[in-house]
Parts: structure tokens; sequence; C-alpha cells
């Protein structure tokens, strides 16, 4: 892209000083975090909740450097931002991982509790939900494998649940937990198999969480993190800007940031989204492939894309980001988006797990039907929020 240089006449240029000091600042803010973070222990229990939080503020901070290296590149030593920029993802997706277990056995367990009507089940402790705020970087989605006999049956369980969730499916412009009315399927079946069915997540989800917790605490404490930690340091201080970036305009950087994000929306199947509850998330679902769906692939990568011009409106507007509603709408409904599809593969890898009982089978059927509905619901809200923005502003 033709740079364009600074017109002393022209007050919107914003110079390259603004992406400079945004990478100072983010800088800042990831070193205050390391340094709370291994004053608490690292997640002792004296200072857990703070440690977490150093975590999260560290992967965000991660997220924000990363982003801003990938959509200015030009204006960047181009060999020091590209060896950056990976170990900055590989950092932000370790200590997410974490976080996004939690978080996803809390959505899991409270759409079985909704489906069943039942209370909380005994087994099950209280999670913090996820911000939708903050998105994520980016995540890997985990499956469990089992036999090829156990992969039928829960494709079979899901397709039988498929039409019994259909009766108690949100609106879609509010899909979320605890936004519907009580579903009604097999009411009695559901409740039989709830409670093992919320069990068995509780066990795989928990001790996936710990396992993540254990690799965030190797990752902090290895050779490969300190480099990083070193390059974000020397970041503080000096950013490695090309000689011609004093001369460079950051509005078409970040324009074409946008123009990355509005091309890959194109690519979406809007029209199909549209229409309430087409069904087209919950078929493609319903496959016994273990891999993640490749129908949300493109979605996932829509609100990748989305965060980056978000990160690009940070630096161009320092003091405040100018509010858009619609943006913001439209970045909320594909989190939720994310969170159902990761969620609904959860409940088939735990349908997956040989020698499980038919009610615990089903119960999973039918809660990864209700996740994968929340999926098509969550692509509704977006193609609603989109289209308005679409329309005001042509």
């Amino acid at each position: 892209m033709a740079q364009q240089h600074l017109d002393p006449t022209d007050p919107t240029v914003v110079p390259a000083d603004a992406v400079a000091g945004y990478l100072r600042a983010r800088a800042t803010e990831f070193l205050r975090a390391l340094r709370t973070h291994r004053e608490t222990g690292g997640g002792a229990a004296a200072g857990a909740e703070e440690s977490t939080d150093a975590a999260l503020a560290l992967r965000r901070s991660a997220r924000r450097i990363s982003g801003t290296l990938h959509t200015f590149r030009p204006l960047l030593d181009a060999d020091w931002s590209e060896s950056l920029r990976p170990e900055l993802a590989w950092l932000s997706g370790t200590l997410g991982r974490e976080h996004a277990y939690a978080a996803r056995l809390h959505r899991l367990v409270t759409a079985l509790n909704r489906l069943s009507g039942a209370t909380n089940f005994p087994t099950q402790t209280a999670i913090p939900t996820r911000t939708t705020t903050a998105s994520t970087g980016s995540r890997s989605t985990t499956s469990a494998s089992g036999g090829s006999r156990s992969a039928t049956s829960a494709s079979a369980v899901g397709s039988r649940s498929a039409g019994a969730e259909r009766v108690g499916t949100a609106d879609p412009g509010t899909a979320g937990p605890g936004t519907r009315p009580p579903a009604t399927p097999d009411r009695g079946n559901l409740t039989v198999g709830a409670a093992k069915a919320g069990a068995l997540l509780d066990r795989q989800l928990t001790l996936a969480r710990t396992r993540a917790h254990s690799a965030a605490l190797q990752a902090l404490g290895s050779s490969r993190f300190h480099a990083v930690a070193d390059s974000v340091a020397v970041l503080a201080s000096e950013v490695p800007l090309t000689p011609t970036a004093p001369t460079a305009d950051l509005r078409p950087l970040a324009a074409a940031a946008h123009d990355r994000l509005r091309d890959a929306v194109t690519g979406l199947p809007l029209h199909t989204a549209g229409h309430p509850y087409n069904a087209e998330a919950l078929i493609h679902g319903l496959s016994p492939d273990t891999a993640p769906h490749p129908q949300d692939a493109p979605w996932h990568q829509v609100r990748l894309l989305l965060r980056l011009h978000r990160y690009a409106l940070e630096v161009l507007y320092p003091e405040a980001v100018p509010v858009d509603v619609r943006l913001l709408a439209a970045g909320e409904a594909l989190n939720r988006h994310r969170d159902a599809s990761e969620a609904a593969s959860a409940a088939a890898a735990a349908a997956r797990t040989p020698r499980i009982a038919p009610a615990t089978a089903y119960a999973l059927g039918v809660l990864h039907a209700d996740q994968r509905h929340e999926v098509e619901a969550s692509r509704f809200a977006f193609q609603q929020s989109w289209q308005k923005e679409a329309v005001s502003t042509s």
C-alpha cells in the first residue's frame, strides 16, 4: 500500500508517533501485569484472584501488541515484528485456555440446568463467566476422541435431540444463556441423564482446566517466555520504526484493516443467516467428525478481523475510541458464536466417551443441539447488526 506523506495543513493526519505511543503503553501494561503475577506467586492460594487477573492482563496486552504489529507492519522493522508476533500469539493462546475451559463448563452446566429444569448439580461449583468485550486471541478448540461406535452413537443422539430442542430455542437477536424460556424436550429422559452428563462434563473440563493452568505456569517460567518478556521490555522504551515511518499516515493502514473485515463478512452466508432458525448451523454440527466444524471457521475469522479493526481504532483515537453501537453488537454476537461453537464441541466430545449410559448420551445430545442453535441465533444477531451498519453507511 502506498504511504501518504504528512500534510502540515491537514489536522486529520495520524502520524506514526501514535502507533509508537500505543505500543509503548501496551508494553508497559504487559510488564506491570507480569510484575503483579510474580508478586502474587503465580497462582498461590493467597493471591489466586490477583494472579488470575494479572494473567488475563498479560494476555490482553499481548493480543493488542500482536494485532498492532500486524496492522501497521509496513511502518515497523520487518524482522523484529515478524519474529515477535507468533511468540505473542503463543503466549496469548496459552494464557487463555484455563479461563476458556472454566467459562465453557459454566456455560454447559447452566444450559443443562435450564434444559432439564433442575437446580445446580451438587458436583458443580460457581465459575465466573467470560466477558464479551475482550475477545480473545487465538485459542484451540479441543475435542476428545473415542471409538467409532461411540462417535456414531453421539451423532445419532444429537439427531434425535434436534427436533426436541427446537421447541425452546431463543429469540435469535438475544441469544445467550438464561435468555430463553425453559425448553420442553423429553423431560423425563433428560432429567435422568442430566446429572450424570453434568458430572462427566465437570470431570473432563476441570481436568482440561487444570492441565491448562499447569501449562500456563510452565510457559511463564520457560526461556521462551523470558525472551518474549525481554522483547516487550525493549518495546516499552523504543519502538523499531522504519526510516520512512516518521512521514507516514496511519489512516490508510487502519482503513485496510477495515476493508479486510468487510471483505471477510462478504464471504459469510448472511442471506441464510438472516432467516431465523434455518437450522443450517445445527445440521452441519451433527457431523461425527471430531475436528472443529469447517462451517464455523469463516465466522471465527471475522471475529478476529473485527478485533484487529478495533485495535486499529484504539491507535487512531488514543484518548477515546468513538462508540459504534452496531460494531459492539456485532462483536458480542461473534463472541457468543465462538462460545456456543466450542461448547457444542465439548458436549459432542463428552458424548463420545465409551460406555456411557444411554440417558447420559441423550442429555449430551440435547445439550449439543441446544448450543448449535445458539450458534445459529448468534449468526442471526450478527447479520441483523451488520445489515443495520450497511444501511446507515450507504
